[in-house]
């Protein structure tokens, strides 16, 4: 396996751990680390075989969840400044939200995927086109009771999320979650992180493909068969909708329409350099800029999720990963320790910031083998084992 780019002294093994995990894989990866503000490895490696375009490091692909990453450092930086209290219901930023039941969630509830809004109901009639629709679909969760009582249970929000973030991002800002990623982080940073990409740089996008099964509509249906859930439950007839318009959705995140959007669950667009470089940003100075003071890290990775399960009728799945303020903690930690926090998005990319160490990681892929709901992705493991040992 070709790899290019350069590590620095000490990370000769990333490099061989990075060459090792792409080997075989028939897309392109990207890896880039910081360390205490400066760029220790910057990989790239790979093809793309579904459109011939160039892979390099300057290439850019849709991110999927590590989206919410980026919406989550936007929703800290209103913390950071007092524009957002965690603490306070988002009735008081979003009066509409107030509607069907939900006047008592919070900000918090809303960003730890406590909120009961894990997925548009069945009946919303919000499918994958529709998500391209910000008006539909925040009027459909302003509308919507939870499907649980909210900060009693947790299940992972995949594509109501973004709306709500970006939402409470509008209404205190005016701006639009694309738009305020723009000016307060890509711009300061000098990113190529988008939520809802300027035409000017779709020649740079290289499509995500898979050639994995991905389990579908009937697929889910016979698995929860099979435990005796409640086919019937609305919160299982709206899991299974969410289901249906992921598997419609990937194909709209190769489409211009799809790149040109702001689904701030899912579609933003970068490469590996830009998601490091931002993660780097929320724990120390780069170039002169912080995005995020101490005090907010701190407040924005403690854990809100511990001690709850999901709710019924599917309290008996696995809980998997554990969320605090909009960041994801499970798989970062497993990585490179207790106190990584960050987001991983289906198919393996992920970024993520780890205080203790300083460092931050971006990886990027187009070849969607890894899953946002579940484990790590097999990738991960040779290059984070030599990061590790590079570390100590």
């Amino acid at each position: 396996m070709l790899v290019e780019g350069f590590v620095e002294r000490g990370f000769e093994r990333v490099r061989d751990g990075f060459a090792h995990a792409q080997d075989g894989d028939a897309g392109g990866a990207q890896l880039c680390v910081y360390q205490h503000g400066r760029v220790v490895v910057d990989l790239w490696a790979g093809q793309d075989p579904e459109s011939g375009k160039t892979w390099d490091a300057e290439s850019l692909t849709v991110l999927m969840s590590v989206s919410k990453g980026m919406t989550a450092t936007c929703v800290h930086i209103l913390v950071d400044r007092g524009l957002l209290d965690l603490d306070a219901p988002v009735r008081e930023y979003w009066p509409e939200f107030a509607a069907s039941g939900k006047a008592d969630i919070t900000v918090a509830d809303m960003l730890s995927h406590r909120g009961g809004l894990s997925s548009f109901d069945a009946e919303s009639g919000i499918g994958a086109w529709e998500l391209t629709d910000w008006s539909a679909c925040v009027a459909a969760l302003e509308s919507m009771t939870p499907l649980w009582q909210p900060g009693t249970a947790f299940y992972y929000h995949s594509l109501t999320w973004g709306y709500l973030a970006g939402e409470l991002i509008r209404r205190v800002t005016g701006k639009s979650v694309g738009e305020f990623l723009a000016a307060e982080v890509s711009e300061p940073l000098g990113l190529s992180l988008w939520i809802g990409l300027p035409e000017s740089q779709e020649y740079r996008v290289v499509p995500q493909f898979t050639r994995r099964h991905l389990p579908g509509v009937a697929d889910v249906e016979a698995m929860l068969s099979r435990m005796g859930v409640d086919m019937t439950a609305r919160l299982v007839r709206a899991t299974l909708a969410t289901v249906a318009a992921r598997d419609e959705g990937l194909s709209l995140l190769n489409t211009r329409d799809g790149h040109a959007a702001e689904v701030p669950s899912g579609n933003g667009i970068g490469n590996a350099r830009s998601v490091a470089r931002m993660f780097a940003a929320t724990i120390g100075e780069i170039d002169g800029v912080r995005i995020l003071t101490p005090e907010a890290v701190e407040r924005a990775r403690q854990p809100q999720t511990e001690g709850l399960s999901h709710p019924a009728p599917l309290g008996m799945m696995p809980r998997g990963n554990y969320f605090a303020h909009g960041y994801e903690l499970t798989r970062p930690a497993q990585l490179l320790g207790d106190g990584a926090f960050g987001q991983v998005g289906n198919g393996g990319r992920i970024g993520f910031a780890h205080p203790e160490s300083g460092v931050a990681v971006g990886y990027t892929c187009t070849n969607m083998v890894g899953d946002d709901t579940g484990g790590p992705d097999p990738r991960w493991q040779h290059w984070s084992e030599a990061l590790r040992s590079a570390l100590t």
